[in-house]
């Protein structure tokens, strides 16, 4: 299992709050099938950060891409491999 840090960097403020709820969610259900080691928003309103667990970058990729914030283009995503030290 490696990890890979997804950066959702905000895009469109003024459609964050209509897909807030349905982002919540996803991680939500990710988080259960354990597919996510962390998350949470960063400072100052500029976005979050989602560490993903997953066999390669691809799964990673996939998930993070599904994310409703990502499909509807409120944030942009910046995928890295993290070392988990």
């Amino acid at each position: 299992m490696k990890y890979y840090a997804a950066f959702i960097k905000m895009e469109k403020p003024e459609l964050n709050q209509q897909y807030r709820q349905a982002h919540l969610d996803y991680l939500a259900d990710l988080d259960e099938k354990g597919f996510i080691f962390a998350r949470g928003p960063l400072a100052n309103e500029v976005g979050g950060l989602v560490i993903y667990q997953a066999d390669n970058e691809e799964e990673a990729r996939a998930l993070a891409e599904q994310d409703p914030y990502v499909v509807n283009g409120v944030r942009s995503l910046h995928l890295h491999e993290w070392n988990k030290v």
